[in-house]
């Protein structure tokens, strides 16, 4: 697909008059020509870029490095409101060969500046998109990075959950600090859950040795046997029954009828002196100890176990008890095997038992509760400064971020360092270039005050005028009034009647030496942007050849900026040109050969619809390259364009207005045929059956008969009063009937092959 060749003005957006509403925009190039009817909203254009409204300037332009030259109604108010004077109007016709050299020179020196000046803009505007890409990209790579974090941390992160108010946050960190994930999450939850409570701590270990270090013990692993020297306690001795006598004693201290409750026989009568002699004092001792040490060791299990078994009533949520129960578990299993040794130790004296010590048990247990104390302290303490703490959670969440993404910081802080040293060095290069063009330009300015000459102006226009056949008027410079002209006639009289189209025609004579001259000292090529709305109102045909060949002059210097070689019109000082104009013959005359310039070089047709106008680019497909657009010319003569607006209108009035019309030009100025004559042989009783319609109950329509009655009641002067009764109202018109209408009037007539030619069939 070929891309038009853009120009100083990129785009023009219209939001005002009959566009309001419609928010039209077109993309310009070089030569812009537009054809509208009168009020179809032409004007509206060339106002609008005369006050730079809804204008778009290719990039490092704006509306003050352009001379914008609008000729339109106002220009010619503003310039005749007084018939008597012009504004003053300079030209470089005649110079001095040796300035002129100088200021092409200087010129050429600017355009190069110009151009270099333009580079660095175009360069600072990309490496300003580079610095918004490398931002970007950041953005998105510590966006994503952080995903997890953003989601556990959510409320420390409130305001700056949007990507580019996160990146933004992020840079803004100064302490980049590695946080303990879980501590900071147990912080978190505290500061920011609204079910955060203060809690109970476990019951600690006082001495976790203390079961071990009993008073006591050691007499579990000694044997305990009686010393006694009696035959008796000899006996007991030997058959190694000492414990056994003993608890049997103590089972049967009193026996009954003074028999053995064993084996029923009598007892001696010594028996409880003989008994008593078995066991010594020491013997007695040692029993007495295991027995102390028995119950000594019971009750200071259960003072230690009682405790550790009363957890508090709720648990801290990130407290997890199944290892604290194992171990609880175990010491219970343990202080109960040990309190079964020594049961057992109790039962037979002579019995060596060792019971296993506690103490590493109880202090693994006690370091458990300390773990578990300090997370419900940290817990507690939180709770107790809850909003001191909770703005400490959202430093170290910021600080834990920027850590996790230091080398994503590390990278766009050198990517934007480096990119911020070449946009400074590109700025500073800009600043440069633009002193040296407003330089070059003040200088280029001072020698065109020399080379200005207002006679070669003068003289221009009044040939222009005897060529065009107004060799009854002229222009002269009012004496002792510089740059002031006045229009007089052959009596040297001042010319106070000339008609509108004289007028107009004198007023585009001064507009054209404008734009190929100056206003001004600032020099004769400065760059313009041409619009020009109507430029023959009221003109005759000789008048209108004479502004088609300057308009024609005109384009050829903006074409010089798109086309290389040696050139008809000298210059390229007129940068981009729009033409206005709803004359078929001036817009035939001024776009010849324009068309198949496709690049540079833009069809517009203007339309209004219900008071909302319109703009259409008219371009096609290129029958022969079908990637391609070519320009086609919406004006081929007004009665093309009448068949165009046909196609296009969709209010009932207009389009009557416009079938009319058709009917009138086709068949009464092409045919020949007679209004009245027309109008009988269509609604004839032949034909009228043609527009007549009946329903399934017999009743006829004869709407479409209406409609072609209307559509024929005003193309014939000598129709008034001719109505047969019928009675229709526009507003009433049904616009697909009528367009069936309309159709049915060529058939009737044999017609339809034009009607077909002309729909595009």
């Amino acid at each position: 697909m070929r891309e038009k060749i853009p120009s100083e003005i990129t785009e023009l957006s219209l939001n005002d008059t009959t566009y309001k509403g419609c928010c039209v925009s077109i993309q310009p190039t070089l030569v812009n020509f537009f054809f509208g009817n009168n009020g179809s909203g032409k004007s509206t254009i060339g106002k609008a870029i005369k006050i730079d409204n809804g204008v778009c300037w290719k990039p490092g332009k704006s509306a003050s490095d352009y001379t914008v030259q609008v000729y339109n109604q106002d220009f010619i108010n503003a310039n005749f409101q007084n018939y008597h004077n012009l504004p003053g109007v300079f030209t470089v016709n005649e110079i001095n060969f040796s300035i002129q050299q100088q200021v092409e020179d200087k010129t050429a020196e600017k355009i190069k500046s110009s151009a270099a000046f333009k580079k660095a803009i175009e360069d600072e505007t990309q490496k300003k998109a580079d610095l918004e890409q490398v931002f970007i990209n950041f953005q998105k790579s510590s966006w994503d990075k952080t995903s997890d974090l953003r989601s556990t941390f959510k409320k420390a992160l409130s305001g700056k959950m949007k990507a580019k108010l996160f990146a933004e946050a992020v840079l803004e960190i100064k302490n980049k600090k590695d946080h303990d994930l879980e501590t900071l999450k147990r912080l978190y939850d505290t500061t920011y859950s609204a079910d955060a409570k203060k809690y109970n701590l476990f019951n600690a270990i006082a001495d976790p040795a203390i079961l071990d270090n009993l008073s006591g013990r050691r007499i579990l692993s000694e044997s305990i046997v009686s010393s006694s020297d009696t035959p008796f306690a000899q006996f007991v001795k030997a058959i190694n029954a000492t414990n056994w006598v003993q608890q049997g004693h103590e089972n049967f201290n009193s026996p009954p009828n003074d028999k053995c409750p064993y084996c029923q026989q009598k007892l001696p009568d010594s028996f409880e002196e003989d008994i008593k002699a078995c066991f010594d004092t020491q013997y007695q001792d040692s029993i007495k100890t295991v027995s102390d040490f028995h119950t000594a060791y019971r009750n200071e299990a259960n003072t230690l176990f009682i405790p550790l078994q009363s957890i508090p009533q709720e648990i801290y949520p990130e407290i997890d008890l199944t290892v604290y129960n194992d171990k609880l578990a175990a010491l219970k299993g343990l202080i109960a095997s040990n309190i079964q040794l020594i049961d057992e130790k109790k039962s037979d004296p002579s019995k060596v038992v060792e019971i296993e010590n506690t103490t590493t048990l109880l202090q693994e247990i006690s370091q458990i509760i300390t773990g578990f104390n300090n997370l419900i302290n940290e817990n507690n303490s939180v709770f107790a400064e809850k909003p001191k703490k909770q703005a400490e959670c959202k430093t170290f969440v910021w600080e834990l971020i920027a850590f996790i993404l230091k080398d994503e910081i590390a990278h766009y802080t050198a990517s934007k360092r480096t990119l911020e040293i070449e946009i400074k060095s590109l700025t500073a290069e800009i600043l440069k270039h633009q002193a040296t063009v407003v330089s070059l330009g003040k200088e280029i300015a001072e020698l065109n005050k020399n080379i200005v000459n207002t006679l070669t102006t003068i003289d221009n226009v009044n040939t222009l005028l005897r060529d065009s056949g107004f060799q009854g008027f002229s222009l002269r410079e009012k004496e002792d009034t510089p740059n002031v002209y006045e229009v007089i006639r052959p009596d040297e009289s001042i010319a106070e009647n000339l008609s509108e189209g004289e007028r107009n025609f004198i007023a585009f004579l001064y507009f054209y030496h404008l734009v190929k001259g100056s206003e001004s000292a600032d020099g004769g090529q400065l760059d313009r942007i041409v619009v020009i709305d109507d430029p023959v109102s009221s003109m005759d045909s000789s008048s209108l050849f004479i502004v088609s060949a300057l308009v024609r002059e005109m384009i050829e210097i903006c074409e010089n900026n798109a086309v290389g070689g040696d050139p008809v019109a000298k210059g390229r000082f007129i940068k981009q040109i729009f033409i206005l104009t709803h004359n078929t013959y001036f817009h035939r005359e001024i776009t010849y050969n324009k068309v198949k310039h496709y690049l540079y070089v833009n069809f517009y047709l203007i339309s209004k619809v219900d008071n909302k106008s319109s703009i259409r680019l008219c371009a096609k497909t290129n029958p022969d390259v079908q990637t391609e657009q070519i320009n086609y010319n919406p004006v081929q003569n007004s009665y093309a364009s009448l068949w165009q607006e046909y196609k296009m209108v969709n209010s009932p009035i207009p389009l009557m207005n416009v079938i009319r019309r058709i009917l009138e030009y086709y068949f009464l100025q092409l045919c020949g045929y007679d209004g009245a004559v027309l109008r009988k042989t269509i609604l004839s009783n032949d034909n009228k059956n043609n527009f007549i319609s009946v329903d399934a109950n017999g009743k006829e329509d004869t709407t479409q008969y209406q409609m072609a009655a209307a559509m024929l009641a005003y193309i014939n002067a000598n129709a008034l009063g001719f109505n047969d009764g019928i009675n229709y109202v526009d507003e009433c018109i049904d616009i697909r009937q009528s367009r069936e209408t309309f159709k049915m009037i060529f058939d009737l007539m044999n017609q339809g092959q034009h009607y077909e030619m002309m729909m595009g069939a």
